[in-house]
């Protein structure tokens, strides 16, 4: 082999590498998902009513399809007493090789159906207590990333309050995000709560604020430090999901957004896990409609800031 030939097959392979490097998709993270959900209520949520082997053999093909795509994290937003499992999703994170975080926090939302018969005795300090010793304990062998909570329609109601400054106390406590799940006219007072609670403002996400339909008010809360998630993306929504990215764009506060898809749901006690839908719709459908050069903070940077402690 004389030296022009040998520079030609190194050039070759140099080439191949970089065709091979340029093809593999950017890291990302998908902030709000799901494996599980047990809707039967607190008192009877339990583990007994499903199998791992049944929720892993469909779960399983969904993560290793987003693996391929770049996904490297994926945030559990299942709380307590609403399917929570942090050993199912250990399971899911060896077989697949990807992050799948759990949380603490309590869930008031759906008409406080899901709260234990504690939280309604215990004081947001009390309650708090709980959730800070899950994080310096681990649950089952894995720590909580974050704090996930639920509140119904504002004006909020003493329950929903409580675990607003629950959430705050524990946030202070352990430098953990909280991701509330937010009804109709409440995140500008959960703000003014934890304002109050001297939280600050990034420590907070605006879970589904797809359902606000006043861009002004997205605005506003981003531009308190906060974050503003558009989840719930799927086909039928994209439109939609496409003009909330493009306006914070406009706005210049594209730096406070999140998006994921609340996808997933092993709805347990429906045959077969009822309606478990897939997690690619925010690659394959929803990725291709925004400017390019947003991907990597929207699904990557932004996440990490977000759940930074």
């Amino acid at each position: 082999m004389n030296a022009e030939t040998g520079l030609s097959r190194r050039a070759l392979l140099a080439g191949g590498t970089l065709a091979l490097a340029s093809c593999t998709p950017p890291k990302s993270i998908l902030v709000h998902e799901h494996i599980l959900v047990d809707f039967a209520g607190a008192e009877l949520a339990s583990r007994s009513r499903y199998s791992h082997d049944e929720v892993i053999a469909a779960a399983k093909p969904k993560l290793q399809a987003i693996a391929k795509l770049g996904c490297v994290r994926f945030v559990d937003c299942t709380p307590n007493f609403l399917g929570r499992d942090p050993r199912l999703l250990a399971k899911l994170a060896e077989s697949c090789g990807i992050e799948i975080w759990t949380n603490t926090g309590l869930y008031a939302a759906g008409a406080y159906r899901y709260l234990p018969s504690y939280a309604r005795t215990e004081s947001a300090r009390e309650l708090a207590a709980r959730w800070i010793a899950e994080w310096r304990n681990g649950i089952e062998g894995t720590k909580p990333h974050f704090i996930k909570i639920g509140v119904n329609d504002g004006p909020l109601a003493e329950l929903d309050r409580k675990m607003v400054e629950a959430a705050a106390i524990t946030s202070l406590e352990t430098g953990l995000t909280i991701a509330s799940h937010t009804g109709r006219n409440a995140a500008p007072e959960q703000m003014e709560m934890l304002l109050k609670l001297k939280l600050p403002m990034n420590k907070f996400i605006w879970v589904h604020a797809q359902n606000e339909k006043n861009h002004q008010i997205h605005a506003e809360v981003a531009r308190a430090g906060a974050w503003v998630e558009f989840d719930g993306i799927s086909p039928k929504t994209l439109d939609w999901h496409q003009d909330c990215v493009e306006f914070m764009a406009k706005e210049k506060l594209l730096g406070r957004v999140l998006l994921s898809q609340d996808s997933g749901w092993w709805h347990v006690g429906e045959d077969n896990g009822g309606n478990f839908r897939g997690y690619d719709s925010i690659y394959r459908d929803f990725l291709p409609k925004l400017d390019p050069k947003w991907r990597t903070q929207l699904l990557w940077d932004n996440p990490r800031s977000a759940f930074s402690v």
